[in-house]
């Protein structure tokens, strides 16, 4: 049968009263601070891990900056670790990316996306050269386009129907 923590807690006082002197003022606070600390003991094993994933919610939610790490995203809808959240993903939650943004306070051009995700997707857009390659396009965009000679409106000709008598 298991121990009360009563008993637990008048187990070790009475091993330390053993090794070392102590007046009955010393043995009651001992003993309070000791029950103290082995209730707080078992709360926290009992505390179910559900709770602790609330808890750590709860603060990433707070500070909606810490959810996305080096190496996954916490979705702070339901607090799901991802290395990308999808659009699929936000619309379990009714949500668009842009819509998830400005809830949790993120700017527009924040990626949804890990750390190191955005780092490989960096590196792999500077070897193939696609910052000289839109730069060249937004280039040739805003140049206005030749003008064409102009060529006259041919004018319609409208029929009379005959009537016939």
């Amino acid at each position: 049968m298991a121990k009360s923590l009563t008993e637990m807690a008048a187990d070790i006082v009475a091993a330390q009263a053993s090794h070392a002197t102590m007046s009955g003022d010393e043995m009651e606070t001992a003993l309070k601070k000791t029950f103290e600390a082995l209730s707080h003991i078992k709360n926290l094993e009992e505390k179910p891990a559900e709770a602790e994933v609330d808890d750590e919610l709860a603060q990433l939610r707070a500070n909606p900056a810490k959810s996305i790490q080096r190496t996954y995203v916490v979705n702070l809808e339901d607090g799901s670790k991802y290395k990308q959240i999808t659009a699929k993903t936000l619309a379990r939650f009714g949500l668009t990316a842009k819509e998830y943004r400005k809830k949790w306070g993120f700017s527009a051009r924040q990626p949804l996306s890990a750390k190191s995700l955005s780092a490989k997707r960096r590196k792999s857009a500077k070897e193939l050269g696609l910052a000289d390659k839109l730069a060249a396009a937004r280039k040739a965009r805003s140049k206005p386009a030749p003008k064409k000679a102009a060529v006259p409106k041919k004018k319609t000709v409208k029929r009379r129907r005959k009537v016939r008598t």
